[in-house]
């Protein structure tokens, strides 16, 4: 795993499966217990990963084939990687991270039908012996998650187009979705699923009860305040 003082919990799942709510939910019951919390996500999370997320997320390198895109993604995460997560576990703080390698393997190596032995030496590059602790998949049918996308582009901008990956095929969205629910079957000890479609919550209630027994604890059997 990350083999650094911090704790590195990772966030994946399809479109609209309320990962970046959850994500801010966890960091503020974190924040109020007096963990240092960080969060971040992907692609983007540093200055060279961000100038990359809207070449990637606009559809710019599309036309360029689904390999190129595989390695700028592996390029913004190594950027990602080095700058930001490594030095913030280093440090002890709790990164909670919207997507990271997983997505890859599923955006890239499944639905983009690029061969294994590429996307793991990708990735393996990329991520330099960096593993989240933990991943948390939020599980939703595709449908709903891109109801749900299209909902919220609507209420930041009504003039916001679906970005890259929303635009696509719902089969395409399904087969994700399945992909994820395999990756975490393949590493139980690693990943687990939540059921999104439940309220807000009763979701952040569980994502809570999975990190709490991964956080650090001080002599007393406490958290460990860090700020």
């Amino acid at each position: 795993m990350s083999a650094a003082p911090g704790l590195f919990v990772t966030f994946e799942g399809g479109e609209g499966a309320g990962k970046s709510t959850q994500i801010r939910l966890l960091a503020e019951a974190l924040r109020a217990r007096g963990f240092t919390v960080l969060t971040t996500r992907e692609p983007g999370g540093s200055k060279g990963a961000e100038a990359v997320r809207h070449v990637l997320l606009s559809g710019a390198a599309e036309p360029y084939g689904i390999r190129m895109e595989a390695a700028l993604f592996a390029a913004a995460r190594s950027d990602h990687v080095e700058q930001v997560i490594r030095p913030a576990l280093s440090a002890g703080t709790i990164v909670l991270c919207d997507r990271f390698m997983d997505s890859s393997r599923v955006y890239q190596g499944i639905t983009g039908n690029l061969e294994p032995a590429f996307v793991e030496a990708l990735e393996r590059v990329a991520i330099n012996g960096v593993v989240p602790d933990c991943t948390v998949i939020f599980d939703l049918p595709a449908a709903v998650g891109l109801e749900r996308a299209r909902r919220r582009a609507a209420g930041l901008d009504a003039n916001e187009a679906p970005d890259r990956f929303e635009k696509e095929e719902l089969e395409t969205h399904e087969k994700r979705r399945e992909a994820f629910l395999d990756i975490a079957e393949r590493e139980p000890l690693r990943c687990r699923v939540i059921d999104a479609a439940r309220p807000q919550e009763a979701v952040a209630a569980e994502v809570l009860a999975i990190v709490e027994p991964l956080l650090p604890v001080g002599a007393h059997g406490h958290p460990e305040r860090v700020s």
